[in-house]
Parts: C-alpha cells; structure tokens; sequence
C-alpha cells in the first residue's frame, strides 16, 4: 500500500496555455524588452528563451549580457513558475478564471548569484516553485548559455494572494 500516491501529471489547455503566453509574452512590457518566450509551460517546470540583442549588452567590449537583464529575465521566469503551479492547483476552475488569478502576483524576494558572464547567441531559462503556499511562494530559476552551461541561479519568494 502506498502511503503517497504519486499525483497524476496536468496537462494545461491550449486556451491557458495561449492565455498565459499573451500574458508572459506581450502584455507585460518589459518582458517583451528582453525578448523573453515561453519554450516549455508545466505545472512542475516553465522554460524560456531570451535571443541576444545590443538592448541587453552590459559591458561592449565582451558584448555580454547586463547583469540586471539576467536578473530580471530570471524574476520573470520565477512569477511564470507562480502561474504555472497556480494554474495546476485550480484545476477545477474554466481557463479564463485561472488566468485572472495572477493579478496580486508579485516579488517580495529576490537573489542571484552570478557564476559566468552571459556571452552568446540565445539563453536558456528555467523556473519551478518549490512551495506554494496560499499568500507566499519560493521558487529556484536557472540561466544557461546555449551550450548548456549555468551562467547564474535565482532564488525568489513570491506573494501569490
């Protein structure tokens, strides 16, 4: 007898999913700044993809990303993990009410360590929620070059109510 059955995975609608995206990706300004997309949405895990422009250029010598893009993609990234896990757990709820749920999120907490600088191409980001309580959750983010190596971590609380 198993004590704690492992829960069955969600699959998201399209019209979520398609909701989400236009949230993430074009209504909030500043993540269309940065060139931020949604690759991968989950209920346990979100990805995402920032392209490399002269916007985001932090020293133009090396042509490496500003620290401050990092950190803001991986905050943006964090509150997507949020929406994510918040669309899970109302499952029960049409699309369209899930989506309204994200209107008190916001950060209270952030940290990034930086471990190599942000040269390339494209980047890869990715977020999940560790907890998610009723007012707070803390998520873990990642931010890769595109050859795969970490470039820096994240650590944020979010207020979710």
């Amino acid at each position: 007898m198993t004590r704690n059955p492992t829960p069955e995975p969600v699959a998201f609608e399209p019209e979520f999913v398609d909701g989400l995206k236009a949230i993430f990706e074009d209504r909030i300004t500043f993540n269309r700044v940065l060139g931020l997309t949604i690759t991968q949405l989950h209920p346990e895990r979100v990805e995402g993809r920032i392209t490399m422009k002269k916007d985001l250029v932090g020293h133009f010598l090396h042509e490496r990303m500003h620290g401050g893009a990092m950190a803001a993609g991986l905050d943006a990234m964090g509150g997507l993990a949020c929406m994510a896990a918040i669309g899970a757990r109302h499952m029960d709820e049409p699309p369209l009410a899930r989506l309204h749920r994200f209107s008190k999120l916001g950060t209270i907490d952030l940290r990034i360590d930086y471990l190599r600088p942000a040269v390339g191409e494209h980047f890869e980001l990715r977020a999940e929620v560790l907890r998610l309580g009723s007012r707070v959750a803390s998520t873990r983010m990642e931010f890769l070059g595109a050859d795969g190596k970490l470039l820096c971590t994240g650590a944020a609380a979010y207020i979710v109510s």
